[in-house]
């Protein structure tokens, strides 16, 4: 039996290397255009937006292709392993992405990236199986504010950066970040948790993927993972030109459009461990449904926002309701996934993640394109109500099969 003090000790330095993570890798988007022009070659007259969403967009690929691989050595090895593993890797390719001398050579590096990638999941499995069981939503809430937390800041930071040492020079410092967050893990983090592969192992992927998906509700929880992150994601092209719209001016876009970002994250960050502890008391498969509707509602009024800080609001308020989704998701896959084979099972559900991340951009920018940018206000927020829906009707009845009479299935495991 672990005890207290050691799940608390790896939440708390997961918690600082999550935080360098998101805050080093967000860090490098907004001068990303920028650096393609003035130090990669690319002309004024060439497609720099195509080539930054390229760019961009390339790390998801291989990132949704190589996840299940790496849960699987994660069930065999260790989680502890694997953000070992992720952290050094991205570690070299980010610092290798300073030297780069073509936007192709970019391209690469942010493939190789993607493939090595892993941090985060890692870092998700290892909590939610060196934790005991009704703490479970709380220590992901917490996990994932730290995310979050790191989200907001890096961008502000990679702005001051570039002005200061260069574009160059951030991806080192990148680097360097990543570097240091994963000495945090090898030294102070202790999976006393470890994996011990019974009869599942060695079965390969297709019997592996057929075990999960035949497990119910995962099906569905993964459904719901990639719908989440689609309507979340799908806002992003849109996002900084619907602020600039209503603050009627070309000057400080950038500035306010960040402010509305920061707004979400705020309010995320505040939510989501109340809504993870909340999750541990009455389900989280409730505080799903509930955060779901409340955050389709929100959402229609991003629609009809005629002023910046009524855009503010809303984004705020929408940060509080969607701050206890991704948290008890991962919660319920944790509870519901095969014995042994936990980490395989996240590497699914990553995946599907990551194939919301890349179409919802795509899916966002069409619609806006054809009904204009309020319509995809509505759209996501439709989707948030089919989510909810799909939660209703799929999740929340096999759950109450499994554990008949309590709130949450969480409630009938311990560690």
């Amino acid at each position: 039996m672990m005890t207290m003090e050691t799940w608390k000790k790896n939440l708390a330095v997961l918690w600082i290397a999550q935080f360098l993570v998101m805050g080093a890798m967000n860090q490098i988007m907004p001068f990303l255009p920028l650096m393609l022009t003035k130090e990669l070659g690319l002309s004024a007259d060439t497609n720099v937006h195509l080539w930054t969403g390229l760019i961009f967009g390339i790390n998801f690929l291989p990132a949704l292709i190589f996840s299940p691989i790496w849960g699987n050595l994660a069930d065999k090895y260790g989680r502890k392993m694997m953000i070992l593993r992720s952290g050094f890797g991205m570690a070299l390719t980010n610092g290798l992405m300073g030297f780069v001398q073509t936007p192709t050579e970019m391209l690469m590096l942010r493939f190789l990236n993607g493939m090595i990638s892993g941090f985060i999941p890692a870092s998700i499995a290892l909590v939610s199986t060196n934790t005991p069981r009704e703490k479970t939503g709380f220590s992901l809430g917490v996990l994932q504010s730290g995310g979050v937390a790191g989200t907001i800041l890096g961008p502000a930071l990679g702005g001051l950066l570039a002005d200061a040492i260069g574009y160059r020079a951030i991806f080192w410092v990148t680097g360097g970040a990543l570097f240091l967050s994963t000495l945090l893990v090898l030294f102070f983090v202790k999976e006393e948790n470890k994996p011990v592969p019974k009869e599942m192992k060695g079965e390969g992927w297709r019997k592996d993927l057929a075990h999960i998906v035949s497990t119910r509700p995962l099906p569905a929880l993964f459904a719901t993972g990639m719908l989440v992150q689609f309507s979340l994601i799908a806002l992003m092209p849109i996002l900084a030109h619907y602020t600039e719209s209503l603050i009627h001016s070309t000057t400080r876009v950038a500035f306010f459009a960040g402010l509305v970002m920061a707004a979400t994250g705020v309010a995320n960050m505040i939510a989501s461990p109340f809504l993870g502890r909340l999750g541990d008391r009455i389900g989280s498969q409730k505080v799903l449904y509930i955060s779901l509707i409340f955050a389709g509602i929100i959402m229609f009024f991003h629609a009809w926002t005629k002023e910046l800080w009524q855009l503010i609001l809303v984004r705020f308020l929408f940060g509080l309701s969607v701050g206890g989704l991704m948290p008890a998701v991962n919660a319920l896959i944790r509870a519901s996934s095969p014995e042994g084979m936990v980490s395989r099972t996240y590497g699914y559900a990553n995946s599907a993640t990551f194939l919301g991340n890349m179409i919802g951009p795509i899916v966002g920018g069409l619609i806006s394109g054809w009904w204009g940018m309020s319509s995809v206000f509505i759209f996501s927020a439709l989707v948030l109500f089919l989510n909810a829906l799909l939660v209703h009707s799929k999740v929340m009845p096999e759950l109450e099969k499994k554990a008949p009479g309590n709130q949450t299935v969480e409630a009938n495991m311990r560690v």
